[in-house]
């Protein structure tokens, strides 16, 4: 998606574009990314990890710092927190960090890939609410990789399963699990509880 390797066969489009790996780095530049880890720089102070690629395509000074301010109160992290490196934070700061810098310069899509997989029930818990409303009050379509069925359900409007690398099914999860593709779509979603038990 990101146009890091060329499909093996039929194509991705963004936007009516063909991504290709030639096409990928202006395309990336309208993408934001968020790892499992964070992935952030242990080098870097928290707000210069979310401002990193801003300052490199130097947007000004006062535009990071108003983005910066609203994207903390987005992801409800504490301004004093971003003066932080990378080893004071906490595992639900690193990531609200990873999130503030996949957002820091406003992307048509975000590309998330297990994004709360290392953190605590608890903490991962609490950042799956977050995640849900800062996506739904941005209005920012988000790519996100989870193994969490749950987590799918409560974050993804559409879900996506792969097999293999070949996309087996398509489309919200209740209808998945009702109407499963194949006899594999049925094994994987059998021990899923669904909505109402959630």
């Amino acid at each position: 998606m990101a146009g890091l390797l060329d499909p093996d066969a039929g194509e991705i489009l963004f936007e009516g574009a063909r991504v290709t790996p030639e096409a990928g780095p202006a395309l990336r530049r309208r993408m934001g990314f968020g790892l499992q880890s964070g992935g952030l720089f242990p080098h870097l102070t928290a707000a210069d990890n979310v401002t990193l690629l801003a300052r490199a395509l130097r947007k000004p000074r006062s535009w990071r710092a108003r983005r910066v301010a609203e994207l903390a109160a987005a992801v409800r992290l504490a301004p004093e927190v971003l003066s932080r490196w990378p080893l004071q934070l906490s595992g639900g700061q690193r990531q609200r960090v990873s999130l503030m810098r996949a957002l820091m310069l406003e992307p048509t899509v975000v590309l998330l890939d297990e994004p709360l997989g290392a953190l605590d029930p608890v903490t991962r818990g609490e950042l799956q609410q977050e995640l849900r409303r800062v996506f739904r009050s941005l209005g920012t379509t988000v790519v996100l990789v989870t193994h969490d069925l749950d987590e799918a359900a409560l974050l993804g409007d559409r879900v996506a399963l792969m097999r293999e690398g070949v996309l087996v099914q398509v489309g919200p999860l209740e209808e998945l699990a009702a109407r499963p593709a194949d006899p594999w779509v049925a094994r994987f979603l059998g021990g899923w509880r669904g909505g109402s038990e959630r």
